[in-house]
């Protein structure tokens, strides 16, 4: 007999869970704190347009609906650099045309909710999570809508309710163990918009993920379907220059135009979107344990919430789902192996991502400004073709190597970085960087 699931949270790991279990065969029912986006206009400046890359696209595939997302998703082949004194260079990702992919937030929640209808899961909007009984097994979600909250039973609960999950909560403060580390950076982020041509057209590289990297912020820029742009500045809370110090729109507008000059003709709402759009916190979460004997699991940021440098926050999430269908799968649903074999799996690569992730900040504001970064990044290019067995630069490792776990690409990857700290410092280096005598260097600190 396949349990009663439910779900606490219907973004976008809960629905793609919902998906996976409803296909197995169990009963789900979701719910969501929000009403339903798909009937109701969303307020504008809480989205980081996501990159969906291959972790996420493997997780999609896997229960059929890529084809459905591939609609609204956009190609980006590489970084399009826009440099303060407005040169520009473009640096590919990965190799033999490889990318990742521009995918609204919104569009793809959308159409991850309406393929789990469609597949049988209930979906129950405007549902807050206040209380569960693990004695009884009981959620209760109260409801603007009813005067008293509602009790549900369930066999199987998941807490997929994002960074600040009310589920997680409950979990919390109702075990004696329950280790919580949550941490911000002191930048926020702010979303501001490139509208398209007045003919539809993207006004940048459209198959890009742009980035002004200015030290120490930046803005990026990631396409839409409609010829938009989805910009988003990262910049520090306090300090000068700062969300603080901007305070007035003549300081808004002369920062913009001493700093991303190439942006003022793009952004005619710049101003409005400036002050109008909320200032938003980054943090990482990390727990433990995420799981309560067979019947209760964590998943997606719920579990482990990370800063969005790496662009795999989401990828995270849906990789959670696939290892979790793998599992069902091997242990033939017995949930009390399936949840303990997943923390233990996922744990480690879910820290792993988070501390990768706070480091890619440093490389995207910074260095790929700076040539002999990008000199570092040509030799490593370099290597990848010829010998692919022996290295994987570290992004490629994440980014397209869904084989290679998130703990694996970090303890490789800060191998390589040791070595390559080494080689850059060779006299000469800048002319020497594709001789035999570097590569052989190289190859044997790696072995």
């Amino acid at each position: 007999m396949k349990k009663e699931v439910v779900i606490a949270g219907a973004g976008l790991v809960g629905s793609l869970l919902s998906i996976y279990l409803s296909k197995r065969g169990y009963l789900v029912k979701m719910y969501e704190r929000r009403g339903d986006m798909r009937k109701e206009k969303l307020s504008a400046g809480r989205s980081i347009n996501l990159a969906l890359s291959d972790r996420g696209i493997k997780a999609l595939e896997e229960v059929g609906v890529m084809e459905e997302i591939k609609k609204i998703a956009i190609p980006m082949h590489g970084r399009f650099i826009h440099n303060t004194d407005g040169t520009t260079a473009f640096q590919p990702y990965g190799k033999d045309g490889q990318f990742i992919n521009s995918v609204s937030r919104a569009e793809l929640n959308k159409k991850l909710m309406t393929l789990a209808e469609d597949n049988g899961v209930e979906i129950f909007f405007d549902e807050r999570c206040t209380t569960i009984d693990w004695q009884k097994n009981e959620a209760s979600f109260e409801s603007a809508s009813r005067i008293e909250s509602e009790t549900v039973n369930f066999e199987l609960l998941f807490g997929a309710d994002g960074a600040y999950s009310a589920a997680r909560l409950q979990h919390q403060l109702q075990h004696d163990r329950f280790e919580y580390h949550q941490s911000y950076i002191d930048f926020g982020y702010k979303e501001l918009n490139i509208p398209a041509d007045a003919d539809g057209s993207f006004r940048m590289e459209k198959n890009a993920l742009h980035i002004w990297p200015r030290g120490n912020y930046m803005l990026i820029a990631l396409p839409n379907t409609d010829g938009s742009f989805t910009c988003t500045l990262f910049f520090p809370f306090e300090g000068e220059p700062s969300f603080a110090s901007l305070d007035t729109e003549a300081k808004v507008k002369n920062f913009f135009s001493e700093k991303f000059n190439d942006t003022v003709e793009l952004m005619p709402t710049l101003v409005e979107d400036f002050f109008n759009n909320p200032t938003s916190s980054l943090v990482t979460v990390k727990c433990h344990p995420w799981i309560r004997e067979d019947k209760f699991a964590l998943i997606g940021d719920a579990a482990h919430a990370i800063v969005p440098f790496f662009g795999q926050g989401m990828n995270c999430g849906f990789e959670d789902c696939s290892v979790l269908n793998a599992l069902i799968e091997s242990h033939n649903h017995d949930w009390k192996e399936i949840l303990g074999q997943f923390q233990q799996l996922r744990k480690p690569d879910a820290d792993a991502i988070a501390d990768l992730a706070l480091n890619n900040f440093i490389e995207m504001r910074d260095k790929v400004a700076d040539p002999m970064f990008l000199l570092q990044k040509k030799i490593e290019a370099r290597l990848y073709q010829k010998y692919p067995d022996k290295w994987i630069p570290a992004y490629s490792q994440v980014t397209f190597s869904p084989h290679i776990r998130y703990s694996e690409a970090l303890r490789r990857g800060t191998k390589q970085e040791a070595i390559m700290r080494d080689v850059m410092q060779l006299p000469g280096i800048e002319s020497r960087w594709e001789s035999a005598e570097v590569e052989e260097l190289i190859l044997g600190k790696l072995s």
